[in-house]
C-alpha cells in the first residue's frame, strides 16, 4: 500500500490556489500600509512604491514581494533597502491585518514586469516579427519563391 500524499489536490508545478490567494491578499495589504504611510520611517513614507506581485512559498512562511518605485522618485535599490530596513514592522502590520496563523518572512525584489513589457513591445515592433505575424497561417503551403 502506497502512502497518501499531503498534496491531494495539487495539479502540478505552479503555485496552489491558496498560495495565489494569500499572495494577492499580502500584496493588497502591503500596498494599503505603504499608501497610508503608517511605517515609522520618514524616508520610506516619502517614497511612492507599487507592489506588483507577491509570491508565497508552499508553506506560506516566506513571501517574495516584487516592488517598483513610481515616477523615478528613487532607485529600485533605495526602495528595496528602505523596505528591508522596515521589514519587521511591515511583517507586524501584515500579522495584525490578516488572519494567517503566521505572518510570512518578507523578501523584497525588483518588479521587472515593466521591463519585460518593454522588451515584448520591442520584439513585436521588429520588422521580421511583423512579417511573420502577417504571414498566412501554418497550414498554408510554403512559398517556393520565398528566401
Amino acid at each position: 500500500m502506497e502512502p497518501m500524499s499531503n498534496k491531494r489536490f495539487s495539479s502540478g508545478n505552479g503555485p496552489s490556489q491558496r498560495q495565489l490567494r494569500v499572495g494577492e491578499l499580502i500584496r493588497r495589504t502591503l500596498s494599503d500600509v505603504l499608501n497610508r504611510a503608517e511605517i515609522h520611517d520618514p524616508d520610506l513614507n516619502r517614497m511612492s512604491i507599487t507592489v506588483g506581485e507577491v509570491s508565497c512559498s508552499p508553506d506560506l512562511k516566506v513571501a517574495t514581494v516584487y516592488v517598483m518605485p513610481l515616477m523615478g522618485s528613487v532607485t529600485v535599490e533605495e526602495a528595496i533597502a528602505a523596505l528591508a530596513r522596515n521589514k519587521h514592522e511591515l511583517r507586524r502590520r501584515l500579522g495584525a491585518e490578516m488572519t494567517l496563523k503566521y505572518a510570512p518572512d518578507l523578501r523584497f525584489r525588483p518588479d521587472e514586469t515593466f521591463d519585460r513589457l518593454d522588451e515584448t513591445r520591442r520584439l513585436f515592433s521588429d520588422e521580421k516579427v511583423q512579417r511573420d505575424l502577417s504571414a498566412p497561417g501554418d497550414d498554408a503551403e510554403p512559398d517556393p519563391d520565398a528566401p
